[in-house]
């Protein structure tokens, strides 16, 4: 057994956590398709998984508009807030923490998945050249709609009934993402915002979207319940910035007056490369934030370790090995050799390359 700081308890916000180790939210396509609605399946996939220190759920959108991929549940509606209840009890029996990350896409979306055939919205009618999942295959994103001035309060309070449905069904906060391209990441970023009003232009103005969700969100549950998810350096969903570092840098610098639980960064590009862009400096970015850091990307358990030995971040968010190791958190402390994950059924289907993953327990005992 390791007594590393990584395996220690921590604090991030109002959330105590009995380790550093969280679970990255993981889009798996297992919703119902008729309603978005978790169901068993998902009950027991977190519960199995609720020995890290935090749990942090795939996105969930906060709205029918917020969608952009087939099978991705939502915190919408009464079904989907009954449907999150039994897992945050099954999460909590367990000893774990677990929060749901509030999404809505944007433009990464296609009328196929929108209300009545809509088209996506975003902040400006810009086509990102990306793809999304109807439910048969990968499509094209085409151009959104650029947002009304005033349709954007309505967002907003859309993002305020998701933080109080999310705290009806149990969650111990919330992480909102500003990160991968999303709607949020678009209002920060002058690649994908073009507006000349309040939205658009100076910082402080693509900023101001991000201030009003935030605003919203820990006027409901209070800050110290409330995370965020940025990805200054990546490029994911064909999202571009002349100048991330000082976009980012103002944006945590708002975000800091809040108190808020934690801020996670995804270091470098997501899923990929941890490069950083050259005269972009990611400490810095930690740097402006008082609370606890997360950090994510490509971690396994020797960077995880030195990285909270050294002070750089508080937190290490794990993704993929969170999908093939239920235990961990057990593993990594041990030292014990990692599943490997079936990429064949990462996204969409049942219980095979869900839950059928087998703890270090259950491998001993078959082994027998």
């Amino acid at each position: 057994m390791s007594d590393a700081k990584l395996f220690s308890p921590a604090r991030a916000g109002s959330i105590e956590l009995k380790n550093r180790v969280v679970m990255a939210p993981l889009t798996r396509n297992r919703a119902r398709a008729e309603d978005d609605t978790p169901y068993e399946l998902h009950v027991e996939y977190y519960r199995q998984r609720a020995g890290a220190g935090l749990i942090v759920s795939e996105g969930s959108q906060i709205s029918p508009q917020g969608k952009g991929y087939a099978w991705t549940p939502g915190i919408y509606s009464q079904a989907q807030i009954d449907g999150w209840k039994k897992v945050t009890d099954a999460v909590h029996a367990e000893g774990g923490k677990i929060v749901i990350q509030l999404w809505h896409v944007g433009r990464i979306s296609h009328p196929v998945l929108q209300p009545d055939g809509a088209d996506p919205v975003a902040p400006s009618a810009i086509a990102a050249k990306s793809k999304t999942f109807d439910g048969t295959q990968f499509i094209d994103t085409p151009t959104p709609r650029a947002l009304e001035i005033d349709e954007i309060p309505g967002i907003v309070e859309d993002y305020r009934k998701a933080a109080e449905n999310a705290d009806k069904a149990g969650f111990d906060g919330v992480e909102i993402h500003g990160a991968n391209g999303y709607l949020i990441d678009q209002f920060l970023r002058d690649g994908s915002n073009r507006r000349d009003d309040l939205y658009g232009g100076s910082i402080e103005n693509r900023t101001r979207f991000l201030k009003e969700v935030m605003d919203a969100v820990t006027g409901v549950l209070g800050a110290g319940r409330v995370g965020i998810r940025l990805s200054p350096f990546s490029n994911a969903n064909d999202i571009s910035d002349s100048n991330p570092q000082e976009t980012f840098s103002a944006a945590i610098r708002l975000l800091n007056t809040y108190g808020l639980s934690y801020l996670h960064l995804v270091e470098g590009q997501t899923g990929g490369p941890r490069d950083i862009p050259e005269g972009c400096d990611l400490a810095a970015l930690y740097a402006l934030f008082d609370g606890a850091r997360m950090g994510n990307n490509g971690y396994d358990r020797e960077m995880a370790i030195d990285a909270v030995e050294s002070g750089a971040i508080d937190l290490v968010a794990f993704g993929r090995p969170f999908i093939s190791n239920p235990d961990l958190v057990d593993r990594l402390e041990k030292g014990a050799a990692l599943n490997e994950p079936d990429r064949d059924t990462f996204y969409g289907g049942g219980a095979k390359g869900y839950t059928d993953y087998p703890t270090l327990a259950e491998s001993a005992e078959a082994a027998e």
